[in-house]
């Protein structure tokens, strides 16, 4: 299983982390997701088919593009 933390500047509300978290929940592969307000992070865990590329995509395509990976 792979773990990636994103920055994602777009996150203001709880109603950003929800639509986050919930979105990117369905990509099959995704264990799990949690969306940070304050911090603005969203932390995913998955494997294949998911990977990188097609999170990143889906996080643009609902409006909240990552614009840096953290790395622990």
């Amino acid at each position: 299983m792979t773990i990636v933390t994103y920055t994602v500047p777009a996150i203001s509300c709880a109603h950003c982390t929800h639509t986050i978290e919930s979105e990117v929940a369905e990509l099959q592969g995704v264990q799990s997701v949690k969306a940070e307000v304050d911090s603005k992070k969203v932390t995913i865990a998955f494997e294949s088919p998911a990977d990188e590329g097609k999170i990143k995509a889906l996080l643009a395509e609902i409006n909240y593009p990552a614009e840096g990976l953290i790395t622990l």
